[in-house]
Formats: structure tokens, sequence, C-alpha cells
């Protein structure tokens, strides 16, 4: 039988995963809405990053992988269809796992960690595009998504950080 503490820490993560998930899909919705006028395709600044790593470096990586894995789908189901739920899929997994093996180690700030996550994301979504289209002449356009995903990933980075400072630090 479970003690009034231990359902009182279970609810508290609930919510608080919950509210992490919810945040991630105003993020996913503002970023839809906001165009980045610097006329190159494909760039976005990831701002449901900030939630994916303040998740990672706060509560841990099952629960950062859950929120990414679901506001994936929940996003790709609102928002897009099967071929964004696809690339978002790939880019989402490969930035994760790079960035949780980054965490693992204990040699890298969270800014870099994002970075690298930044490029992952790119790198994984290209891979699936190259697949799909079966022509992987199109990898000659992420050096410019490589250099994209690192300056947002250091600015998300950057954000993330300043979150992850700000939160209690009680355990959820």
């Amino acid at each position: 039988m479970r003690t009034m503490n231990e359902t009182s820490k279970k609810i508290r993560k609930i919510t608080y995963l919950g509210l992490a998930l919810s945040v991630a899909l105003i993020c996913s919705y503002i970023e839809a809405m906001i165009p980045i006028p610097i006329g190159i395709p494909g760039i976005k600044l990831g701002l449901t990053n900030v939630v994916i790593v303040g998740i990672l470096y706060y509560s841990g990586e099952k629960d950062a992988a859950s929120i990414s894995f679901l506001r994936v789908l929940l996003v790709g189901f609102l928002f897009g269809n099967w071929y964004s739920i696809i690339y978002s899929l790939a880019g989402a997994a490969l930035s994760f796992v790079v960035m949780a093996l980054l965490k693992k180690t204990n040699q890298f700030h969270l800014i870099s960690v994002s970075a690298a996550g930044g490029i992952a994301h790119n790198l994984g979504q290209f891979l699936v595009a190259a697949l799909m289209v079966e022509n992987f002449h199109i990898l000659y356009y992420f050096p410019v998504l490589l250099i994209a995903g690192m300056l947002t990933g250091i600015l998300i980075g950057i954000v993330g950080y300043q979150v992850l400072i700000r939160l209690p630090k009680e355990e959820v």
C-alpha cells in the first residue's frame, strides 16, 4: 500500500509532466505561427527544445523522452500529417539520444548539449528526407542547416539554462 507521501509525489510528477507537455505544445504552435525572415528554408528556432532540455536536466531521461515523443505525435496529429510526424520523430529521436549521451558524460554544459541537439535534429530530418526522396544530393544543403542548428541550439541552450536555474530544486 502506498503512503500519502508516495501518492503525493506521483501526483506532483504527473502534474509537472502534464504542464511540461502543454508548454511544449504551445511552443510548437507559436513557432509554427512565427516565420523566421532570413530567407533560408527549413530553419526553425526550436522553442520546444527549451522544454525538452529542461526536463532532461531537471527530471531525467525517461521523462524528457516521453514528453518529446508525445509532443511530436500530438503536434503531428493536430497541425501536421504523417510525413511531418516521421520527419519530426527522426529529428527529435536523434537529437534526444545525442543530448542524453552528452549529458551522461558530465563533461558538457547544458548549452553545448543543446547545440549538439540542434545539429542532430537537423541531421535526423535530413537523413529521413534523403531516404524518402531517394536522393542524397539534398545533403549538400546540410552545412547550412548545421550552422543554423548550432546557432539556434546555443540560443535555446542559453534560455533553457536560465529557466533551469530558476526552477525550484525540489524533487519531482
